[in-house]
């Protein structure tokens, strides 16, 4: 049962980020006229709503954010299935604590999609139900930069372009653990099989005698 530890964690990050959004929702105005200034105009709490994917990419039909939903209901599924898998593969400790991350941030956003669009309403006009067709909620505004990228970038010369993500507690636990898998991914994966890598460096000597009694004969 040692494994539960990292599903605490995931359920912790679930925690914190509806309490995030509850407060965002029962205390903010939604948009510019309820915009906090955490950092000069750097850093802000900007509450928004977010009907597709990242960075607002949505599907175009009329059941496209039904369908959003239930794959994300799927990956939920399949992301927590593989947490385990790896805790019974005694995977590296951190590549399980980074996957529990991301499984967080995927049941945290899940919950918005599916109950949100009944709980506050919150459902695009016109969608065919509410159930399943909540809205992401969003709340942390980074004002990173915004301006002509340089005319000697190639293809992206010359256009202007504005870096400013929201997101919210589900989005930075995902994000942080993509982000530390990417750079461990040498060392996290290599635990995954050490088993099969001690039985082929215990084979190359006996291959080696094999060769070379072949050669001699």
């Amino acid at each position: 049962m040692k494994y539960f530890k990292y599903y605490l964690l995931s359920l912790l990050v679930i925690l914190i980020d509806q309490a995030v959004k509850l407060l965002v929702h029962f205390n903010m105005d939604m948009g510019l006229p309820g915009e906090i200034h955490l950092i000069g105009d750097w850093a802000k709490l900007h509450y928004t709503t977010n009907p597709g994917m990242a960075f607002g990419v949505e599907l175009g039909s009329d059941y496209g954010k039904l369908i959003l939903s239930s794959f994300r209901l799927v990956a939920m599924v399949g992301i927590g299935y593989y947490l385990y898998y790896l805790w019974k593969q005694r995977a590296h400790t951190g590549l399980i604590w980074c996957v529990a991350l991301i499984l967080g941030g995927a049941i945290g956003n899940l919950v918005d999609s599916i109950f949100y669009g009944v709980w506050f309403d919150n459902a695009p006009y016109g969608s065919s139900t509410p159930w399943f067709h909540g809205q992401v909620i969003d709340m942390f505004y980074l004002d990173i930069w915004e301006g002509i990228i340089p005319h000697w970038i190639p293809v992206i010369g010359g256009q202007a372009m504005s870096l400013w993500p929201i997101f919210n507690v589900a989005d930075s636990a995902i994000f942080i653990g993509v982000v530390i898998i990417l750079f461990n991914q040498k060392r996290f994966f290599a635990s995954l099989h050490p088993q099969e890598s001690e039985e082929n460096l215990a084979q190359r000597p006996a291959n080696a005698e094999t060769s070379n009694a072949e050669v001699e004969a």
